[in-house]
């Protein structure tokens, strides 16, 4: 299947950002769309796609569950190569998304294909098992990472997530209250969930600049 992109941001952008979505929601879901406009309007060049299993959810009905994660690899691989980004580039995604390209960054970065690796609400551990962790890959990683997550993110929570050994490559910012979609409720934190798409994007813009100057 061929790869279909959705893109944001300015053509002639200085950076690249290609994020691929979680295992329950398409490209152009709202928190993924809103995810991508906010990184736009700080200047990147933002693509999204899918996984051949989601889009054949929009061909055919019923919901085929996604394959393990790292089944999905091949086909992060084929989006770049189809992507041919002409600017230093950041792959990413959103929980499953972010996890499969954390799986394949390092290969990319040694062969200076990826300069940084972006996941937002990075899946740690399912809900309520936080006994099966997924960070084993996470202990050595080489390409510099942002991982931008909720405090009260069930797949991962700030207390927890300050117990793991994970490479000083990783960077986490942490948006208070905020759950796996990074949405906080305004009335317990005092921040909307415009407010952290704000810090989100700004935060990545100075990352990406930096990592790639």
């Amino acid at each position: 299947m061929a790869v279909r992109f959705l893109f944001d941001g300015p053509e002639q952008a200085k950076r690249t950002v290609l994020l691929a979505h979680g295992a329950g929601g398409p490209m152009d879901s709202p928190s993924l769309t809103a995810t991508a406009k906010a990184l736009a309007g700080s200047g990147l060049r933002v693509a999204r796609f899918e996984f051949n299993y989601m889009a054949g959810r929009r061909m055919v009905s019923g919901r085929k569950p996604p394959p393990r994660a790292e089944k999905l690899n091949p086909e992060y691989l084929a989006a770049i190569d189809a992507l041919d980004a002409k600017s230093p580039l950041i792959i990413g995604g959103k929980s499953m998304g972010g996890r499969v390209a954390s799986m394949v960054a390092d290969g990319l970065f040694a062969s200076g294909r990826a300069h940084g690796l972006l996941c937002l609400g990075y899946p740690f551990h399912p809900p309520a098992k936080p006994e099966q962790l997924r960070t084993a890959h996470l202990v050595d990683l080489k390409i510099p990472t942002l991982i931008v997550q909720g405090t009260r993110d069930q797949f991962g929570m700030r207390d927890e997530v300050s117990a793991y050994t994970l490479s000083p490559a990783i960077e986490i910012l942490w948006l208070e209250d905020g759950d796996h979609d990074l949405k906080p409720r305004k009335s317990v934190s005092g921040f909307s969930a415009t407010d952290h798409l704000k810090t989100m994007a700004e935060a990545v813009s100075a990352w990406a600049e930096r990592i790639t100057s």
